[in-house]
């Protein structure tokens, strides 16, 4: 197994005592910013001083992005400001952040050998854009009043005779040693009626081969929202939408953005949907089929609002010109969304939503559009 390092440059040094990294992009808004930074500063990054000052040696490639806490109380190690890091190779750490070099605070893996557990391969998943192995690529998210750290896992069972099989699983660990917590993990399942791709009997079912977790995980109102694409385009598949509780892990609701047609998956690029402070999630699209304009149920190349509760639709917004932008695989949901902050005049609630064809559309979050 080839060793890899997540690199702590004069940014780990920086962090005061009261920064915590909990979420993708820093918060549900999906901002990217930390408005009250003050440590980092044009004056002291630059050249002569911004740089490498250690490593942290872990077992896989990295695609989630690393989480931060401060005043971590590790049991038997004493009080630790604390960087976790989630690689393909199923594995969770949590490091001293300013410490690289040392091993880490504890670490998890969700392989068992013994069973034959081991993580996907990119000939598995038949796309080679996240390679050797993709185990966790969605970033984790942490629950600060439960001390929970929640991460998306893919998992294979390898089997001498017969076709292996695929799983995905919601693990809730605890921040302080990476135990298992709530009865976890918990399996992902999910089935909706629909005669779209894939479709048997009636109903569409979710493939854990086939769906791809490349957004982040959003915690909002007690509940863990995860989203999921494919790889590669590779068919069949739907965008997903599933809630479960924080405390129990039992799934609360889901949505199929495409129950009677193909692909519309929610890429979402590294970050999460975004969650507005009435706790309604927004939720791009990729190409795929549309036909809710004409009254179906498919929503390809679209923005949804949907229910934090329930996760129906509340509103969409799809470009006039969707046939094309999907023809050209031009996804409206290749990036993630950004909830403004209110604004002056008629328009008070806003949301960015970039594309893969070099658009930005601005949205009104109470009244979207539709198509």
């Amino acid at each position: 197994m080839k060793r890899f390092v997540v690199f702590c440059a004069f940014l780990c040094a920086a962090i005061s005592s009261t920064a915590q990294v909990t979420t993708s992009q820093y918060d549900n808004a999906r901002t990217g910013a930390t408005l009250n930074e003050k440590t980092l500063t044009p004056q002291n990054v630059n050249t002569r001083q911004f740089g490498k000052v250690g490593a942290f040696k872990v077992d896989g490639p990295v695609y989630a992005q690393p989480l931060f806490l401060p005043g971590v109380q590790v049991p038997g190690k004493g009080m630790h400001d604390v960087l976790f890091v989630a690689t393909e190779h199923d594995s969770v750490y949590a490091f001293d952040a300013y410490r690289p070099g040392d091993p880490p605070l504890w670490q998890v893996s969700f392989l068992d050998k013994s069973r034959g557990v081991i993580v996907p391969s990119e000939d598995d998943v038949q796309c080679p854009f996240i390679r050797p192995e993709v185990g966790i690529t969605s970033t984790p998210v942490i629950d600060l009043q439960t001390g929970t750290l929640y991460v998306l896992a893919r998992t294979k069972i390898r089997h001498a005779v017969g076709a292996d099989e695929y799983f995905q699983h919601l693990h809730a660990l605890a921040i302080t040693t990476g135990v298992e917590k709530f009865g976890g993990p918990k399996l992902i399942s999910a089935s909706v009626p629909g005669k779209g791709a894939g479709a048997k009997n009636g109903q569409v079912a979710f493939d854990p081969l086939k769906e791809n977790p490349r957004a982040a995980l959003t915690l909002s109102n007690n509940t863990i929202y995860m989203v999921w694409a494919s790889s590669c385009d590779v068919d069949p598949y739907h965008g997903w939408v599933m809630a479960y509780d924080t405390g129990s892990l039992q799934q609360k609701a889901v949505l199929n953005v495409n129950p009677d047609g193909t692909e519309a998956g929610i890429w979402l690029s590294d970050t999460g949907p975004a969650v507005d402070s009435d706790g309604n999630l927004y939720v791009p699209t990729g190409n795929g089929t549309f036909d809710a304009g004409s009254g179906g149920r498919d929503y390809g190349d679209s923005v949804l609002k949907l229910d934090g509760s329930s996760l129906a639709i509340r509103d969409y917004f799809t470009p006039r010109e969707q046939e094309r932008i999907s023809e050209a695989d031009s996804d409206v949901g290749s990036s993630g969304p950004l909830v403004l902050p209110d604004q002056p005049g008629p328009h008070r609630h806003l949301l960015l939503q970039p594309t893969k064809d070099s658009t930005i559309y601005v949205i009104d979050r109470d009244n979207m559009g539709k198509f």
